[in-house]
């Protein structure tokens, strides 16, 4: 899995798997943020799949899908709210981390 670093707390990714979770909590990630909406792809995996791994590793998990469509005006304030909120390192995914990484922008711009 190839991570971009964003800034000293956030990275994101394209999408991951629940085998991925645990890599990820041993890497010090303290919160996973999905930014992809469910059922986009077929061989996609289901975000309460994602869910549920995280907590097993105790990670914070967070569902704010973005559509392929764009923004609807929710997903930038409650992307800085997790921001506000998380205490550690933050990965933020989607298909590609595209869509992770343009919340992550325009969330800095608000906080």
């Amino acid at each position: 899995m190839t991570l971009t670093q964003l800034s000293d707390q956030v990275s994101v990714c394209g999408q991951i798997t629940t085998a991925d979770v645990a890599e990820f909590a041993a890497q010090g990630f303290e919160t996973v943020i999905c930014n992809r909406p469910d059922g986009e792809s077929f061989d996609q995996t289901p975000w309460a799949e994602i869910e549920a791994a995280c907590k097993e590793h105790g990670l914070a998990a967070h569902y704010i899908p973005m559509s392929p469509a764009g923004l609807t005006g929710t997903e930038i304030p409650a992307f800085a709210d997790v921001l506000k909120g998380a205490e550690g390192k933050v990965l933020a995914y989607c298909r590609t981390g595209n869509r992770s990484s343009i919340l992550w922008q325009q969330a800095v711009n608000i906080a």
